[in-house]
This record gives C-alpha cells, structure tokens and sequence, in this order.
C-alpha cells in the first residue's frame, strides 16, 4: 500500500498532510520547521503516522523558488517517492474538488490528494556538477542582467547631464560588475574542465550551427537535470509548443506559444533560431517549407526554436556530434 505525503513549502515552514487512499479524511497533519532538523522530524513523523515498514509514502510538493530543494533531495535520499507538481495544476485540482478556501494545511491535503489521484511521475534529484552548473550560470545570467540596466541608467544620466559625482559613481559600479561577471565565466569554465563528461556534452552541443557557447550550457543544464522521455517534452517545458484557442465560431484565436518555462533560454534560444535559419541546414531547410505553405516568419521561427530543442536533445542522447543532412 502507498500513503501519499502531501508537503506544502514555505521559507520557514513545512505544512503536512498524510493521505490513504479510501479514507475521506487525512490520517495526519502536522508542521515542522522548514530547517535540516525539521525535515528529519517531518520524515519520523510520517514514518510513525503510517507505518512505513509495511507501506511505501509518495511524497508530493509544489516547487517554490529554492525553498523546496532541501526537503525534496532529503526525502528522495531516505528512499521515499518525490514528485514536484506545478502549482497551476494544483490549483485547477482544487477547483474541481470545490475548495474555496486557501491555507496552508489544506494546500498539504490538495497535494497529497492529487498524488493519491493522478500518481504522478517520481522526480529524480539532479547530479551535484549539474546543480552547481546550473547555479553558476543562474548568477552569471543575473550579474549580466545588473551590468546591462546600469550600463542603461548610465547612458540616460549622461543624457540628463548628471554630475561628475554620478558618473564616478555609476563607472565604480559597472566595473564591478564586470568584474563579478569575469570571475563568474573562468567559475563555468573552471567546472567543466573538472568534469569531463559535462565537457564532452558541451563539446557535442557546439558542432550544432547557430548553437553558441552561453546557449550549449543551458540546453545541456536543461537537458541533463530533467528527465524528458521525449524532445517534445522538453520543448513543452520550455513553453515553445503552440496552444490552439479555437471554439466554434464563437473562438478563433491564432496558435500562439503556451510561454512557459524558463524566458531567459527561450529568449536565448530565439536568437540561436533566427541565426539557424541562415546557418543550420535542417532548419533553413524547415522554414523553407513552411513558408512555402503560407506559414507566418514568427510562425517558421517557433519551429525553428522547437527544431534546436530536438536537435540539441538527439545529440546528447546519441552521445554523438551534429551531422550535416545528406543531400538528396
């Protein structure tokens, strides 16, 4: 038999709830500070509450920020089942269910009734390298994020003709983090040379045409950390599969890209698609036909996007370089 383990995550607190599937109400509830200690006790706590010498917990949680991770990977290291659902569907799962009102003790029920429900898919806690590669271009994305809009408060002050005291200032803080920014890439670069099987996909990734060295590093952090069955669903994840809005004659609306998913990769990925079109011959390939058929540009660009994602996902599964198509 399995009890699901209904965990909804807070900064400092863990609200819990233990579900059997059968029984209308919670076997147990109970919260535990979100701390090392705390999710120890919670895993004692449902041990004792369910009996888990005769029973396997399926603990479920919604992903919040980073505020999830520590429970998550010390859940799956004590042998339990971890899924991590999307709050949307959380949410909708509650609407169904007719429940109107929202706290953090019936967030943990929702969860643990959902995993009783849909049984959904275990997650599997990402390697170590992957987690820092992940964290080390998280940041270095963030520091370039700061460097570009101070570089732009910079240029307007200028414009404004503002004083030699917020020049020095605004030039102190730009060479920063610059700085930062430089210490950050010989990190990356640091890293892969110390793992070299990271190093070989990387190496993989870069023979694909309009495939650059900040794009490979996060198709493979992607690619790598999450356990997509298909492509597709990896193209899904990052929001570049197309919704279709249509009803009738009541609804017409144009398919339009469901924008998921992580927006800075999406953004990157754009940018490797318009240069695919020109460079990749897959993909020039691919958006010849389908303008051809009357498709819109952006329309041809989407595809292209979704074409990168397959073609970056072939390679590291094949553990092989890109081919160039055999011509006809």
């Amino acid at each position: 038999m399995t009890v699901f383990y209904g965990i909804d995550v807070a900064k400092e607190r863990l609200n819990c709830a233990v579900v059997v599937q059968g029984r209308e109400r919670p076997i147990g509830q109970k919260a535990f500070p979100n701390t090392l200690d705390g999710i120890e006790r919670a895993v004692a706590w449902v041990a004792k509450t369910s009996k888990t010498e005769l029973v396997e917990v399926h603990a479920v949680l919604e992903p919040t920020a980073a505020y999830h991770e520590l429970a998550a990977r010390l859940l799956a290291a004590k042998g339990m089942t971890v899924s991590l659902v999307n709050p949307a569907q959380i949410r909708s799962f509650g609407r169904d269910m007719a429940v109107l009102s929202k706290t953090d003790r019936i967030d943990a029920v929702l969860l643990a009734r959902y995993g009783c429900l849909t049984r959904p898919k275990a997650w599997t806690p990402p390697a170590e390298p992957l987690v820092e590669l992940q964290a080390l271009l998280a940041r270095l994305d963030d520091l370039e994020g700061d460097l570009r809009r101070e570089q732009n408060r910079y240029e307007q002050a200028c414009v404004r003709g503002c004083s030699s005291a917020i020049k020095r200032s605004f030039v102190s803080s730009i060479r920063a983090l610059k700085a930062q920014c430089k210490l950050l890439q010989e990190a990356i670069t640091e890293h892969f040379a110390a793992h070299e099987d990271l190093q070989a996909d990387l190496k993989r990734l870069r023979t694909i045409p309009a495939v650059g060295p900040k794009t490979a590093m996060q198709m493979l952090a992607l690619l790598r950390s999450h356990p997509f069955e298909t492509a597709r669903q990896a193209a899904a994840f990052l929001g570049l599969v197309p919704i279709e809005r249509q009803s009738r004659r009541s609804v017409r609306g144009r398919p339009r890209l469901s924008k998921a998913g992580n927006s800075r990769l999406r953004a990157a990925l754009y940018t490797a698609a318009i240069v695919a079109t020109k460079l990749n011959p897959d993909i020039k390939a691919q958006q010849q036909r389908l303008l051809g058929r009357g498709k819109a540009t952006m329309s041809s660009l989407g595809a292209a996007m979704r074409k990168l994602v397959h073609i970056c996902s072939g390679a590291l599964k094949s553990r092989d370089s890109y081919r160039l198509p055999v011509a006809q």
